[in-house]
């Protein structure tokens, strides 16, 4: 049963502002993602119970404001130092903005009583200043209350990038720490510093639990779960016929799907190589990409008529896409958490995933309700996703497994915004702060 969450005798609902400081479009990851289902949750709160005013901070080119409700809306700011020249070398990536501080950011956050962080550039930046210098100049008791949140491996995705572009230009200097390795670094510590600022700080494995809470002190530190919406994600048998109809996915052929943006940081070409010796050893696996980014190109010359690239789709399409394929695999070791594993589970995937990952969590039972490869390479790969492709009677057990786990132990995205963020914003709200104060 969830965990109740009721709004302490006297406190009013906060005015919350989550700053999310990358640009909402078609492209968006699993971050922003997580943020619009929250809104979703928000809005649809009763109001007789806690109902915070909710406004979500995105980039984008031009200033508007999205009302969803009469309590939640989307506010679009325009980036000062955006990241969208990288695409040049790196393909098209989420868009966030590194400029030191943000005006208008910094002009429209004192009206909200809690600030809540979900990155570690401008717009956090932006906010962590704020509320020092309000820290030195109003009674502590007054200062908004700062709440992180730890959605992606921000030093893992730079390794990642980093790698991919000093490779490209033929970097490798003779030195102790490569670079990538350097930038990685000075981003985890530039993420510490951030969290710091921050009253409570919320992430997504007991692992990050332990290593945020060693810095911060374990009181500090929560668990943030995600969601899932199994009223648009469910298994569908006639989802199949409708992909090989819609996209041209073959019949009589196991498809492997891999949704996410096809890049370095999801290690998409390790999949797209299995697949390869998979089909040069004769075994009849088609490779489905849902999801765009600067290595498709190389996926289509590797596999040719091996792979269909939908590129990014919306939900409700992605939702017929997983219940049209017969397993999802994703090599990704920079996620937090990992949405599409939950949103193919609940469609009744079995899933693939590397052994020591963090999407390993959405598994309650390894080896029943999904794989994990140990030997992380192509030859590994192969030799999972080749297991299930010829066992047809172990995939389809596996399938009943992952949808049984997800019926029985993935929250609702309503559930999680109650039980796992609610409590946290209320906590912190200069209101109750004083409270606290008075009755200590």
């Amino acid at each position: 049963m969830p965990r109740s969450f009721s709004v302490p005798p006297g406190a009013r609902d906060p005015s919350v502002a989550v700053l999310v400081e990358l640009e909402r479009n078609a492209l968006e990851g699993g971050h922003l993602k997580c943020w619009e289902r929250f809104a979703e949750a928000a809005a649809a709160l009763e109001a007789d119970g806690p109902r915070p005013d909710l406004t979500v901070y995105v980039l984008g080119p031009r200033q508007r404001v999205e009302p969803l409700s009469d309590n939640v809306r989307f506010v679009t700011l325009r980036p000062v130092a955006g990241t969208a020249p990288l695409d040049r070398w790196l393909g098209p990536v989420d868009t966030s903005d590194l400029a030191p501080h943000h005006p208008r950011l910094a002009a429209l956050l004192p009206r909200h009583d809690v600030w809540h962080l979900t990155h570690s550039f401008a717009f956090a930046t932006t906010a962590v200043r704020l509320a020092r210098r309000a820290g030195h100049t109003a009674p502590a008791a007054e200062v908004p209350g700062l709440v992180g949140s730890v959605h992606t491996d921000v030093p893992a995705l730079t390794e990642a990038y980093v790698r991919r572009l000093a490779a490209r230009w033929g970097v490798r200097p003779p030195a102790a720490l490569s670079p990538e390795q350097a930038a990685a670094a000075l981003l985890r510590h530039r993420r510490d510093r951030l969290l710091r600022a921050c009253d409570r700080v919320l992430v997504s494995t007991p692992g990050e639990r332990a290593e945020i809470g060693a810095l911060l002190g374990p009181g500090r530190v929560s668990l943030l779960g995600r969601g899932i919406d199994h009223r648009r994600f469910r298994p569908d048998p006639a989802a199949r016929a409708e992909v090989e109809r819609a996209y041209g996915v073959p019949a009589g052929v196991t498809a492997v799907l891999f949704a996410g943006r096809a890049d370095a940081s999801k290690r998409v070409l390790v999949l797209a190589e299995a697949v390869r010796l998979l089909r040069a050893a004769g075994r009849p696996v088609h490779l489905v990409v849902a999801g765009t980014g600067p290595d498709t190109g190389r996926i289509a010359s590797l596999l040719g008529d091996g792979v269909t690239l939908l590129g990014t789709l919306p939900q409700e399409r992605l939702a017929r896409v997983y219940a049209g394929c017969d397993l999802l695999a994703f090599p990704s070791r920079s996620e937090t958490a990992g949405n599409v594993v939950a949103e193919a589970m609940a469609c009744g995937l079995p899933v693939v995933l590397p052994a020591g990952a963090r999407t390993a969590r959405w598994l309650a039972a390894p080896g029943a309700d999904g794989l994990l490869v140990r030997d992380d390479d192509a030859a590994g790969w192969a030799s999972a996703v080749g297991r299930l492709a010829a066992e047809p009677d172990t995939r389809a057990e596996m399938a009943l497994r992952a949808a049984r786990t997800a019926r029985l132990h993935h929250r609702s995205w309503e559930r999680v915004l109650r039980e796992d963020v609610l409590p946290h914003w209320y906590a912190v709200t200069p209101e109750r702060r004083r409270a606290t104060r008075s009755a200590a």
